[in-house]
């Protein structure tokens, strides 16, 4: 399991509003080269195709939503479950946290963990932390 979490300078409104909006997620993080929502909006069920540099594209279910605090996806391919989960959390003084997560499951996923374990950090890092400039920015 990769668990990355940052405290942002925003409240939890204005990071929940990145969050919630993946399609955009590309336009400040490296780590994603295109989001499409593929049914219009985000909510249980829907699905996302998801590009990322070096990997190829996968097609991402959200499997929960609470809105305005957390949303989990997951993807599956070669045996491997991965899931993805955003959380947000309120801080004192209109501040929050973000808390990004990413667990692979099945058969396969030591090997996959073995293998790209580095990459996939490091990009849940890069997304943190462009979720974290995002909604400071938003916040301006």
């Amino acid at each position: 399991m990769i668990t990355v979490e940052r405290h942002v300078d925003a409240d939890a409104e204005q990071l929940w509003a990145v969050v919630a909006d993946p399609a955009s997620w590309p336009e400040w993080t490296a780590s994603m080269t295109s989001v499409q929502l593929l049914d219009g909006r985000l909510e249980v069920g829907a699905r996302a195709r998801v590009v990322q540099p070096g990997l190829p594209p996968s097609l991402w279910t959200v499997t929960e939503l609470v809105p305005g605090e957390s949303f989990v996806w997951a993807t599956t391919s070669g045996g491997v479950t991965t899931v993805g989960s955003h959380l947000v959390r309120k801080r004192d003084g209109g501040r929050s946290r973000i808390e990004l997560g990413l667990d692979m499951r099945g058969l396969l996923a030591p090997v996959l963990n073995l293998l790209m374990g580095k990459r996939f950090r490091r990009y849940v890092t890069m997304e943190a932390d462009g979720l974290k400039a995002a909604a400071e920015f938003a916040r301006r």
